[in-house]
């Protein structure tokens, strides 16, 4: 298995961050196999959704109703509502596997691999990717 970080700059507010360019020169090169991409974090996860047509800011908007950031939480350090980012990887997990084939990510036509974080209390990110060859 051969695996890397990356850094990944998610800013102070929720986002939604398109790493699919960097999961696919992770694995340029490679055979058939699986990447693994994870992120080491309690208040961040994964998903593989469409981007650049809304469906972003869509995912946001519904983890602010799912998950508001009111008072609610007992996990209370960090900003107000903090203890909604916690409970995120629960429903967004914080990782994911994606065939490879022939050194490239086997994705649908508008799959997208993201970055979600809802912690702006943490502007920065680490992504490991695991390419397990077939």
């Amino acid at each position: 298995m051969r695996s890397d970080v990356i850094t990944v700059q998610t800013g102070s507010r929720p986002t939604v961050r398109d790493i699919t360019a960097e999961a696919q020169q992770f694995v340029s090169g490679e055979s058939d196999g699986l990447l693994h991409v994870f992120v080491p974090h309690a208040t961040a996860g994964l998903a593989i959704i469409e981007t650049g047509s809304g469906s972003d800011d869509d995912l946001l908007r519904a983890l602010d109703d799912l998950l508001p950031t009111d008072g609610r939480w007992r996990h209370r350090h960090g900003s107000p509502g903090h203890g909604r980012d916690h409970v995120l990887p629960a429903f967004i997990p914080p990782y994911a596997t994606v065939p490879v084939l022939g050194g490239r990510l086997a994705l649908g036509t508008w799959q997208s691999i993201c970055l979600v974080d809802t912690n702006g209390d943490n502007p920065t990110r680490q992504v490991r990717f695991s390419f397990l060859p077939a």
